[in-house]
């Protein structure tokens, strides 16, 4: 019987599926130092391509964008694909995205190169989160998704601040260059490791479409888009915040970057356990809870131990992810492979609204630590957009 990830063939055994989860986790490792590595290095971008800091923030909303078109027209499109198969295209194709993006010249080739590396980004999430979800029981699917996602918080925690230190010293462009190469060892890992499963149901495109019918998928989205844009403002502006507010050497930033990484793994972990046990309502309790600690921001940046502090907490904000993800499993019924790329789609419109809203507050002379009021009241759009879902829950079962 098909589970919620749609397939039909036999578990694996425990040892094996984690090496599958393994592979997976690789791929998520490459697309977190992409997509997060240039915001440790905004300052060196700048002065390397002779631009501002907030038209990095615009390169980083590229990327962003890129993501937002490719996640459902690629889940759409690779619906009669085999996921392994599809795999593998996307995260080839990130990786070509990536070495270009290593040898862009300009301001300008660079942001086109940056959208074209967001393409394959949530649908490879999206499907590698369906193959985590059918090696596990029902009732382990957020977790399993959480430990897919475990690739990308290492990549906050360990990748990161690695690729921001080695790139201050050398170039900024040897981060994506490090990317590109992380993005072919995934390929070559789900090329031995992941099975073709001829058994699995495969969707036309129509029938992935009937996603966007549904009233709890577009709700869902809207969370993640809007909430999510917090975390986004101020971590996008995080290395003008400790050397213009908090008066470190940029070298701290990529020790920030750790601790920032820290709490994503941290909130990886219990976002995933907070919705396999309390379901929807999870997803309220973390955004209050996202609310309360960006209020916490500006103040906490005023020093280094209490800003490192504050980092921590503003990483747990990735708890919505695994929790979100589960949750458009739930609410999509056949469409699952739009549904979970969807989710990350979600998140990088909040990747684009966030460095967008905090760049124009900045802009306008709100000083830089403006981006944790700006992001607590995002999150607080996302916890209206959750009552609404709450309430047609109860309404309609």
């Amino acid at each position: 019987m098909a589970n919620a990830s749609g397939s039909t063939a036999a578990k694996p055994s425990r040892r094996y599926a984690l090496l599958i989860e393994l592979a997976l986790a690789v791929g998520g490792f490459a697309i977190g130092v992409g997509e997060f590595t240039i915001m440790g290095l905004m300052p060196n971008v700048a002065e390397a391509l002779n631009i501002s800091e907030p038209q990095v923030g615009n390169v980083i909303s590229a990327y962003a964008l890129g993501v937002v078109v490719g996640a459902p027209l690629i889940a759409v499109m690779g619906s009669h694909f085999y996921r392994r198969h599809l795999l593998l295209m996307l995260m080839a194709f990130f990786a070509l995205g990536n070495i270009a993006s290593a040898f862009a010249p300009d301001y300008h080739t660079l942001m086109v190169f940056r959208f074209i590396s967001g393409l394959p980004h949530g649908a490879y999430f999206g499907v590698a989160s369906l193959v985590a979800a059918s090696l596990v029981p029902s009732h382990k699917r957020a977790q399993a998704v959480s430990r897919v996602m475990s690739g990308l918080t290492i990549a906050m925690l360990v990748g990161n601040p690695f690729a921001t230190w080695l790139s201050q010293l050398l170039s900024w462009r040897l981060a994506f260059a490090m990317v590109g190469g992380i993005a072919i060892l995934t390929v070559i890992l789900v090329f031995i490791y992941l099975p073709l499963n001829r058994q699995e149901k495969r969707n036309s495109p129509a029938q992935e479409l009937t996603a966007l019918k549904r009233s709890q998928v577009w709700l869902t989205l809207g969370v993640g888009a809007i909430g999510f844009a917090g975390m986004f403002c101020v971590f996008s502006y995080l290395a003008p915040v400790l050397i213009n507010v908090t008066q470190v050497s940029p070298y701290w930033i990529p020790v920030a970057q750790a601790a920032f990484g820290a709490g994503a793994i941290i909130g990886n972990i219990v976002g995933g356990k907070l919705y396999d046990r309390m379901q929807l309502k999870g997803v309220g309790w973390l955004l209050v809870w996202c609310i309360a600690i960006l209020l916490l921001f500006p103040l906490a940046a005023q020093s280094l131990w209490s800003v490192l502090l504050i980092c921590v907490a503003i990483g747990t904000m990735v708890s919505l992810s695994p929790a979100l993800q589960t949750r458009l499993m739930d609410v999509a019924a056949d469409a699952q492979t739009l549904a979970a790329a969807s989710n990350h789609a979600a998140f990088n419109v909040a990747n684009a609204l966030g460095p967008w809203l905090g760049g124009i507050a900045i802009g306008a002379g709100f000083g830089w630590t403006i981006t944790g009021y700006v992001g607590a009241a995002t999150a607080a759009g996302g916890l209206i957009v959750f009552f609404f879902a709450y309430r047609q829950q109860r309404r309609h079962g």
